[in-house]
C-alpha cells in the first residue's frame, strides 16, 4: 500500500525549507515506511521555486535508498489533476522510486 504524506506550508528559502522538513516531518516519513502494510511514500510537498530541487532530489534519492525495497517519491505542486494522475500513476508503478516530481496545472 502506497502511503501519502502531505507537507501544507514550508519558509521561501530553500535551505530555511530543507531545515524545517527535516526537523518536522523526516520522522513521520521513517514511521510510515516503518509500517509493515506500506510498500510505497509519496511525500507531497507545496510548490515552490527551483532552487529547491536540490534538496528535494536528495530527500527521494537518499529516502528511498535508505527504505529499499520500499519505495519513496517526493511530489510537489498545487491541488488538482496533474498532482491526483502523477500519485495515481505512482501508486502503480513498482519501479519508480527516488524521484522529485514537479506537476504543473
Amino acid at each position: 500500500m502506497m502511503r501519502q504524506i502531505e507537507v501544507g506550508l514550508l519558509p521561501d528559502n530553500a535551505l530555511d525549507a530543507a531545515g524545517a522538513f527535516m526537523a518536522f516531518h523526516l520522522e513521520a516519513a521513517r514511521a510510515a515506511l516503518a509500517e509493515a502494510q506500506t510498500t510505497a511514500l509519496a511525500i507531497i510537498l507545496p510548490p515552490a521555486a527551483h532552487d529547491h530541487r536540490d534538496w528535494r532530489l536528495a530527500l527521494a534519492r537518499d529516502l528511498a535508498r535508505e527504505a529499499a525495497p520500499k519505495r519513496v517519491n517526493v511530489v510537489a505542486g498545487p491541488q488538482g489533476e496533474a498532482r491526483a494522475a502523477t500519485l495515481r500513476f505512482l501508486s502503480d508503478a513498482p519501479g519508480v522510486t527516488g524521484q522529485y516530481l514537479v506537476c504543473h496545472e
